[in-house]
């Protein structure tokens, strides 16, 4: 288990930081989408959205390659993994699989690390 949690935090850690670095040095050429998912694109590369969300993810991958604040890592990671997922999804069905694969891989460091997230499935009582 501690191999494929290694592994999986690597795999993670560097998918991350290479496609959030490739978000502002463009050395991964890639044709813009058509349709409505091109719109959707063209609309957060406009506003600049997604300089924040290259930024998180290029922060995110560091922490996962450094082994510093993976359970950062991962929460910063949940929400972009969710848009990327539902992105592919709902618009541009052709990159589903690495999507599912990024949340496979994100599944397991959780795995490993949900005693830290256990409070949050706590009920409380009332009051």
């Amino acid at each position: 288990m501690k191999t494929l949690v290694l592994i999986s935090r690597l795999l993670l850690g560097l998918l991350f930081s290479v496609f959030g670095l490739n978000g502002f040095l463009h050395f991964i050429p890639a044709p813009m989408p058509t349709g409505i998912a091109g719109q959707y694109v063209g609309a957060l590369f406009v506003s600049h959205y997604l300089a924040a969300v290259f930024a998180l993810e290029l922060v995110a991958g560091v922490l996962l390659l450094a082994n510093r604040f993976v359970r950062a890592a991962l929460v910063i990671l949940a929400p972009i993994l969710v848009n990327i997922v539902l992105f592919h999804a709902c618009m541009a069905p052709a990159g589903f699989a690495p999507a599912v694969i990024a949340v496979a891989l994100w599944a397991v460091l959780f795995s490993h690390e949900r005693a830290a997230f256990a409070p949050l499935w706590a009920a409380r009582g009332a009051a």
